[in-house]
């Protein structure tokens, strides 16, 4: 049987572009947040961020967080984040050691 000569676009892999990405913080704000919390329905995963600056805390009274800030993602761009941000965290351990938010987390539901 004779084989047919393949063309070009079939033998070679496919090319990407890569874009160029420029960093514009000129209008950044920096905000803290102590909390984080999210929410999605099927078109949008909502993040928000805010600070508890409760000092104590008793049965008697909710904590009460200052919501401060909300951003929004389509599912995709938050795909890409929870990602972005799990390398980040990885990178943290491997050089300050594991954060345990278990042991975190049981202390603060005494």
């Amino acid at each position: 049987m004779a084989r047919t000569k393949e063309s070009a676009s079939e033998v070679e892999p496919l090319r990407e572009t890569v874009s160029r990405v420029e960093w514009d913080d000129s209008k950044m704000d920096t905000t803290y947040s102590n909390v984080a919390n999210a929410a999605s329905t099927r078109e949008e995963v909502a993040l928000l961020f805010g600070t508890n600056k409760s000092w104590t805390v008793s049965d008697d009274k909710p904590v009460k967080v200052e919501l401060t800030n909300r951003i929004i993602l389509s599912p995709y761009a938050a795909k890409r984040f929870w990602k972005l941000l799990g390398g980040v965290l990885a990178e943290y351990e491997s050089r300050f050691g594991k954060l345990d938010i278990e042991t975190l987390e049981k202390g603060a539901k005494k």
